[in-house]
């Protein structure tokens, strides 16, 4: 494996899970086969820009990028009124007029098991990439728009 594909799967890892700490991600990354030292983990994170963040009162780290974005958390978890899903959609229900900036928050965040969303007056629908991960997504999702 070459230093482009191990930086491309660190990234997925650090987009679609939260990891606390190095430890966990080499944990993770000696999972699928990938064997790295502390310092080729650092001099990536530098090179990908990854930095440890606060958000819902735990360290976690993120890419540098998506900063900005959990800024605007707090603002965004109160434009939140509920999250529900059938077997096929994730239905997220706002304050009316708000749905399209919730959509593009959820959207912003690139999340590998989101294909898109649809956003009306006070409703988002979210379509799942896969149905089998409308749980774990829907987790995800209430934890990232109900973090007050």
């Amino acid at each position: 494996m070459n230093k482009t594909q191990r930086q491309f799967i660190i990234k997925e890892i650090i987009q679609d899970h939260s990891v606390a700490n190095q430890e966990e991600l080499v944990s993770v990354l000696k999972k699928r086969g990938i064997v790295v030292t502390q310092a080729t983990l650092s001099r990536d994170f530098a090179e990908l820009g990854i930095v440890r963040i606060h958000t819902k009162g735990k360290i976690r780290y993120a890419i540098s990028n998506r900063l900005e974005e959990t800024s605007i958390t707090p603002l965004v978890t109160h434009e939140v009124v509920g999250i529900e899903s059938n077997e096929s959609l994730i239905v997220v229900r706002t304050l009316p007029g708000r749905a399209g900036g919730v959509a593009s928050y959820i959207d912003s965040g690139r999340n590998k098991m989101i294909l898109g969303t649809l956003a009306g007056d006070d409703t988002v629908l979210v379509t799942p990439a896969s149905v089998k991960k409308i749980p774990m997504l829907l987790k995800q999702m209430k934890e990232l728009l109900f973090d007050k």
